[in-house]
């Protein structure tokens, strides 16, 4: 177990790199089993929870080669010798059931434990296993997760019960390769989710309506092997913006999309934040000495800000804005409606003195701005991990944020970058 102590106070500035989106790298991991031809993927992001899905692509008999020096990793699954996937590390990461649709396209079977990944509340699988069971596939779930489709999956109309990411992606790839046409209805179409399909599509795959929520998939015989690159990722630049602005620092993110990071600048914005984005050369830059203050409603109405599915705001960054509020001159109300579990993370936050309602699992209300204090706490999960960590940077005095861990299954080598941008942090190991 290691923990890292942060000594807070000290300007986060520079220059931070945003690495590949490790919400496009899961999927497209997984999408690697769809063909016998090598893949490879670019701008990978080197995080525990990638790791984990490679570990899983060697366990199954595919030949990874990562090359970490370029963030590049060549996968060739000429040969799949088991669809039953390991359970300690199905238990590892959340996206283990990413593997249910490409292994049931291209072998009819597939057998999984329960995914791990954080506790951020109840994370329903019952979209992937009805669209499973439309497309043809007999669905056991009893402790360990069974998918037979022995004749094939034949494509289908499906309306799926919620927007789900994780869903959608699972759907495409088993749909990639049905007997048919399926056109998928409330769909997620977040870049990532875009970013599959873009994959898939260069793999010899029929999708159209990428971007929308409704995809049509013509199923093909087969797919080839491809080369691709993996978006940005947005959530770490608006992480690594949010640890600049409670610090004082002036920050300069490069490889950001402009066209994803839209969702984010609007409560940026909302907190007075001044940001410079040159969509020509993909930077966004925080200038310094800002004076964060809320924008009220009409009338001065308390402002809401609420996640929901893309193009919303997302729900990866609630934490992350919510230490945010705590440093901006206002009254926010935070409507966190995806999952409630989320919110659990501000008793921590309020340890450290920070002016914050909690109205019920769901609502929370910030007044700022508070002077944080340094303490004990463990990070819960990836994002309010992170959270805590941007808290820790402008509180006074020390802070120790136990089962790092959980930090480095989403952000790559925290630590490093962070000293490296100015903060006082160590990683402790014992």
């Amino acid at each position: 177990m290691s923990r890292f102590v942060i000594r807070g106070g000290k300007p986060v500035s520079g220059v931070h790199r945003t690495p590949g989106n490790k919400n496009a790298a899961l999927p497209m991991l997984a999408a690697s089993l769809l063909t016998s031809e090598p893949v490879t993927l670019s701008n990978l992001p080197l995080i525990a929870d990638v790791r984990t899905m490679l570990e899983l692509l060697s366990d199954m008999g595919a030949d990874v080669s990562l090359d970490a020096e370029t963030r590049t990793v060549r996968i060739h699954a000429k040969r799949i010798k088991s669809t039953h996937l390991n359970k300690a590390l199905c238990g590892k990461v959340r996206s283990s059931i990413l593997f249910a649709g490409p292994l049931l396209a291209r072998c009819g079977a597939a057998k999984l434990y329960p995914p791990g990944g954080d506790v951020i509340g109840r994370r329903r699988i019952d979209t992937h296993l009805d669209g499973f069971r439309q497309l043809g596939a007999a669905v056991k779930a009893n402790g360990v997760y069974t998918f037979k489709a022995g004749k094939g999956l034949v494509a289908q109309r499906l309306l799926l019960d919620e927007a789900s990411v994780t869903a959608t992606e699972n759907l495409i790839m088993a749909a990639a390769l049905a007997k048919g046409t399926t056109t998928l209805y409330n769909t997620a179409c977040e870049p990532h989710v875009q970013d599959l399909c873009r994959m898939i599509n260069a793999m010899g795959g029929k999708i159209n309506g990428i971007g929308t929520n409704r995809l049509t998939i013509e199923g093909v015989s087969g797919l080839h092997g491809t080369e691709q690159r993996i978006g940005s990722d947005y959530i770490d630049a608006g992480s690594y913006l949010a640890a600049a602005l409670v610090t004082g620092g002036e920050l300069t993110v490069l490889d950001v999309e402009p066209a994803d990071f839209e969702t984010l600048e609007k409560p940026f914005r909302r907190f007075g934040v001044r940001l410079v984005v040159d969509p020509a050369v993909k930077t966004v830059k925080l200038p310094a000495r800002q004076r964060l203050k809320t924008a009220y409603d009409l009338g001065d109405a308390i402002p809401k800000i609420e996640d929901g599915p893309w193009p919303m705001f997302p729900s990866d960054l609630m934490s992350v804005l919510i230490v945010l509020a705590t440093q901006t001159r206002g009254t926010t109300l935070f409507f966190e409606k995806m999952f409630e579990s989320r919110m659990y993370f501000v008793d921590h936050l309020i340890g450290m003195g920070a002016r914050i309602v909690q109205c019920d699992p769901h609502r929370i209300v910030v007044t700022g701005p508070a002077t944080l204090h340094g303490t004990r706490v463990a990070s819960p999960d990836i994002r309010a991990g992170m959270a805590l960590l941007i808290a820790a940077l402008c509180a006074k005095g020390e802070t120790v944020i136990h089962n790092a861990g959980s930090i480095d299954r989403g952000y790559e080598s925290v630590e490093l970058e962070l000293r490296r941008l100015g903060a006082n942090i160590e990683r402790v190991t014992d």
